[in-house]
């Protein structure tokens, strides 16, 4: 009996620690997937011999299925940027136009819909930013899915 006791005494004790091990309470964080892009004219289409670069990192919230991005270049005339729909290689519509192209770049959208959240997933997105000499596109860069961090999947 003493021994039953102990046994239920330790796996409530190991159950208490492990549930609150996996908790997502706000010292963890939020459920996220991140995106990372490195922004040049190389990776345009067609391609380009802009010198400029850039990177974006776009932080996506699984639970509010809204992102943030973060985007940093050195163009001296950019005139616009935007997240397109489309795949490395391919030109795309723009689907989520920032309210301005001056470096840093910072951007948070409303709640995806599932498709959008799919292709996003997919690596079907890409950062483009446009300038004076480049009214196409001068830099951009495909946003790559990375790691997925907090609680869950």
């Amino acid at each position: 009996m003493k021994n039953l006791i102990r046994f239920f005494a330790i796996s409530i004790c190991v159950l208490t620690f492990i549930s609150c091990d996996n908790d997502n309470d706000s010292n963890d964080g939020p459920n996220v997937t991140t995106f990372t892009a490195n922004l040049s004219g190389e990776n345009e289409v067609p391609a380009n011999s802009s010198a400029a670069k850039g990177t974006a990192t776009l932080t996506f919230n699984n639970t509010t299925k809204a992102f943030t991005i973060n985007v940093t270049h050195n163009l001296t005339t950019a005139v616009a940027g935007h997240i397109h729909m489309g795949a490395a290689g391919t030109n795309g519509a723009v689907i989520f136009p920032f309210t301005s192209a001056a470096s840093p770049i910072t951007f948070t959208s409303v709640a995806l819909t599932t498709a959008q959240e799919a292709d996003l997933k997919a690596n079907l997105n890409y950062v483009n930013l446009h300038s004076t000499a480049f009214a196409g596109g001068e830099i951009r860069g495909q946003l790559i899915k990375g790691a997925t961090t907090g609680g869950g999947k």
